[in-house]
């Protein structure tokens, strides 16, 4: 079933003199439980993309549904609930003078009201730390933990769909593979959505169920992880996946 529809986004950025287009008519859409991954270099327009997806930043046209109804440029809090951003700087999307509990229990406040309620045993153990844990500052824990507690955060309020931000990639290797088993693990156990931006087509091929890539704001190409590894279509794609066989 969809629960997301973008069709036909455009941003630019700049002004008179100089402008960027960021993101060229672009259309993707996601399904219940889906893990969509989205890939290309610095500059595609990926993270654009899912700012623009996330309300962070208004498109120039197109237009973005959830369940079939337009979201307008002002959000209502039921959007912001829904739809859960996890950042690629763990510790710096945290307060750094408060313990990452009062952050966690803040966050699930605003978007959830009184209603809102924060199981920090539940929690804790769903992204694999000790509840203590959460009584620190961002400061004083390691990068993978504050990643953890981040996707904690963004759990927390029951979201249908999370929007991961390079959420690995300032990660050494075990942690990468340890993040990834943990966000597969709850989307499949949750039956959130994902969608996954990566510059690193072998991470994103080996977390979701379908790759869109993406160069110069545009998406020249997509389909089932599988097939693009096996079988890429463009150019640019075979030079993504060339490009990860000489780091291996």
């Amino acid at each position: 079933m969809m629960i997301l529809e973008v069709k036909g986004l455009s941003k630019s950025f700049g002004n008179k003199e100089t402008t960027l287009q960021a993101l060229k008519d672009v259309s993707l859409q996601l399904n219940k439980g889906e893990i969509l991954g989205i890939v290309g270099e610095s500059g595609s327009g990926k993270s654009t993309l899912l700012k623009l997806i996330s309300g962070l930043e208004a498109p120039d046209c197109g237009e973005i549904k959830l369940h079939g109804n337009v979201l307008s440029p002002k959000r209502t809090k039921e959007n912001y609930r829904a739809m859960q951003m996890i950042f690629q700087d763990a510790v710096a999307s945290f307060h750094p003078k408060r313990t990452v509990e009062a952050s966690i229990r803040e966050a699930v406040r605003n978007l959830c009201g009184k209603e809102g309620k924060l199981d920090k045993e539940e929690l804790s153990r769903m992204v694999g730390l000790a509840p203590e844990l959460m009584e620190r500052r961002p400061s004083q824990l390691s990068g993978g933990q504050c990643q953890r507690l981040a996707i904690a955060r963004a759990v927390a309020p029951k979201p249908e769909i999370l929007l991961c931000d390079e959420i690995t990639s300032a990660l050494d290797v075990s942690t990468q593979a340890q993040i990834l088993r943990l966000l597969y693990k709850i989307c499949r156990g949750t039956g959130t959505a994902a969608i996954f931006v990566s510059h690193d087509l072998a991470v994103v091929s080996c977390l979701c169920d379908r790759v869109i890539v993406m160069k110069d704001g545009s998406i020249v190409e997509e389909g089932t992880a599988r097939q693009i590894i096996e079988a890429p279509k463009q150019e640019y794609t075979k030079r993504l996946i060339e490009s990860v066989m000489e780091i291996q």
